[in-house]
């Protein structure tokens, strides 16, 4: 018998069975469901691990479905037909029920989402899941969030390809080296001194990346000393705060430790990187009420 878990099936998988039930190749299937292969393939897995056997046959050149698969393709088609006919029967109920789900990175859930979002989901009721941007990227390839609010920057690589996604600019930071403040005020910690101790991101995080792209190998090329990393944007302010050293970090989140002194910005413009605050979705249709925010936000005047 097939052992209990704890996802619960969804129709995001049954359709993505179903259009791989038609083509039986992985890379059309995912195509025509505006996802990326490795995402596409993941949720195939979900949909089997919840079903206990393999669906589809994998050991020869050509993918067939198996008889397990055969049998689900059948009721994937059916409990969809009824799926869509109830949407039908409760959307005359639906008014401005439901709920935007958001993912972001942490630094921008603390400190650009709250007012952001309090002035454009017009009372929807909002549900954030705060990440580094890997999980983010994760969370929308897996189709558990309707937009990402991230940072982003021209030379960094996003794993969200842009002809399944669409973007707009919400606004403009920088990642600034901030360090506390040595008696006569400027920086204990800076750049280009030797063996600097340096409060870094991990390859989880989005700022790292973009950090790395932005100053390419200017930064390796830096007589930085490692002495803690983390994804988390607000672990290393907390390091930077208590002098451990030097980090990166978006100006919106210690605009008002510098305003108070408390830290500094070390080195000049050559050594900060222009970053766009973006909020990403994807390009297949989404909820109405997720639709109707997004026409509401790329409406407004100034929006990119």
């Amino acid at each position: 018998m097939p052992k209990q878990h704890r996802n619960a099936m969804n129709d995001t998988w049954l359709q993505d069975f179903l259009a791989l039930a038609e083509s039986l190749n992985f890379s059309r299937a995912a195509e025509a469901r505006h996802v990326t292969q490795p995402a596409f393939s993941r949720r195939i897995r979900a949909l089997e691990d919840w079903c206990g056997q393999a669906l589809v046959d994998r050991s020869s050149h050509r993918l067939a479905l198996t008889e397990a698969g055969e049998i689900m393709r059948v009721a994937a088609e059916d409990l969809l037909r009824r799926s869509h006919q109830l949407q039908r029967d409760l959307g005359a109920l639906e008014g401005r029920s439901g709920t935007l789900t958001f993912a972001s990175t942490q630094a921008l859930s603390f400190t650009f989402f709250p007012d952001w979002v309090s002035r454009t989901a017009g009372g929807a009721a909002v549900h954030l899941l705060a990440d580094n941007m890997r999980a983010c990227e994760r969370l929308m390839e897996d189709g558990r969030a309707q937009f990402l609010l991230c940072h982003t920057h021209p030379a960094m690589r996003l794993a969200l390809p842009p002809e399944h996604y669409r973007q707009a600019e919400l606004s403009v930071d920088r990642l600034v080296p901030v360090s506390v403040a040595g008696p006569d005020g400027s920086a204990v910690h800076w750049p280009d001194r030797p063996e600097v101790p340096h409060l870094g991101f991990d390859d989880r995080s989005g700022l790292g990346r973009i950090l790395r792209a932005g100053l390419a190998g200017t930064l390796r090329d830096l007589p930085l000393r490692p002495v803690f990393t983390s994804h988390l944007a607000m672990a290393l302010k907390s390091m930077a705060l208590d002098g451990r050293g030097l980090a990166w970090l978006p100006l919106s989140l210690v605009e008002e430790e510098i305003g108070a002194g408390r830290l500094v910005i070390a080195g000049g413009p050559e050594w900060q990187v222009p970053v766009a605050i973006t909020l990403i979705r994807p390009r297949a249709r989404l909820a109405p009420l997720a639709e109707d925010f997004w026409r509401r936000l790329v409406t407004r005047p100034g929006a990119e």
